[in-house]
């Protein structure tokens, strides 16, 4: 296992680390503890968690995540060991939806902050967490797959920057928390919290999880320049873009148990004529290499000087082994042009 700073802290994460969205839905809690078991056991440090987790998140099936991993640590008693985050859930994009989480009102103001915070301590048995991180923005903008920013107004219950951070720092002094990240962010969101930590004294953000991969590169035309400057470094979520760049969707196909067939069927931010045809040049070029998709797109991710980490979710233990083979590859000057000449054909098909 190789490991990289985290920001300007003084933490060291994991090249691969542990993603857990799926436990609950497609994983059972024995699932869960099988594949941190192997994850710790090939060096893996850092376990991305969230209090929304399972996804799509549903009101008999939230926090199963949690209390999976909480279980896992109350067993193990290796938590000191480990490097723990977890990410406290934005407001409802769509008025009367995701109502189970504080009735979608889950604004990043004082009231929402300890209520989550102290939720997912009290399911993960630990009493602090390293890095706390802001799930999506408190605030009209685009992510999660949206390209064009909204244009309109703000809800009435919106959390100031200035407001998140001072809780935040609460909970830093309390000990409950040692880091704070963003996810989901953009350019303007990261520059405004970095000039309010500066400016009032307030903790600094370390890191931002966002999405990146051989179909969405979009981290690398302004956000790549904060982790370069500032210190704010990347945690890459869907690095395989929901198994996509497998190669197991095309022309297709439905595997029974997988992500896109089963808990995500309506979704189709992958499935574009454009990323589809992406990943199909992508599959082929690993092929004539002798790598699997898998190892190619995640030694594409890791080799990038802004990530941190790259986030990885599995079901099955021999997925969780392939994507940890990914370490031991290097990618060719032959390979790497391959792979520019899809993205400059075929550039971002799915943000």
């Amino acid at each position: 296992m190789r490991y990289r700073p985290l920001g300007h802290t003084d933490l060291n994460v994991s090249l691969l680390s542990l993603g857990t969205m799926t436990w609950g839905h497609q994983n059972s809690e024995q699932d869960a503890h099988q594949q941190l078991d192997a994850a710790v056991a090939a060096g893996v440090n850092f376990i991305d968690t969230a209090e929304m987790y399972p996804t799509p998140t549903r009101a008999e099936t939230w926090t199963t995540t949690e209390r999976y991993l909480g279980t896992w640590l109350a067993a193990r008693g290796r938590r000191d060991q480990l490097l723990l985050a977890s990410k406290i859930a934005g407001p409802a994009r769509e008025p009367g939806s995701q109502t189970h989480i504080r009735d979608g009102l889950s604004h990043h103001d004082r009231k929402n902050i300890i209520a989550a915070l102290d939720g997912s301590l009290r399911r993960l048995q630990t009493d602090y967490l390293d890095l706390y991180q802001l799930h999506w923005p408190d605030r009209a903008s685009n992510f999660f797959g949206a390209r064009d920013y909204p244009y309109i107004d703000d809800h009435p219950q919106t959390a100031t920057i200035d407001e998140t951070l001072a809780v935040l720092d609460e909970q830093v002094k309390a000990g409950k928390i040692r880091h704070i990240g963003v996810s989901n962010e953009t350019p303007w969101g990261v520059a405004q919290f970095l000039r309010h930590s500066q400016e009032r004294g307030l903790p600094r953000i370390a890191s931002i999880q966002n999405p990146y991969s051989l179909l969405n590169r979009t981290y690398e035309n302004g956000l790549s320049e904060f982790t370069h400057r500032e210190g704010v470094s990347l945690l890459a979520y869907s690095p395989l873009a929901f198994g996509s760049l497998t190669g197991k969707y095309l022309n297709g196909a439905q595997p029974e148990g997988a992500r896109l067939t089963s808990v995500y069927r309506t979704f189709n931010r992958y499935g574009s004529e454009q990323a589809q045809q992406a990943i199909a040049d992508y599959v082929d070029i690993a092929n004539a290499h002798g790598l699997t998709p898998a190892q190619l797109a995640l030694a594409f991710v890791i080799r990038q000087p802004f990530v941190a980490s790259a986030i990885t979710g599995q079901t099955r233990l021999a997925q969780l082994q392939e994507n940890l083979s990914a370490l031991e590859v290097e990618l060719s000057d032959e390979v790497l042009e391959a792979l520019a000449a899809v993205h400059r054909r075929l550039p971002n098909p799915s943000p």
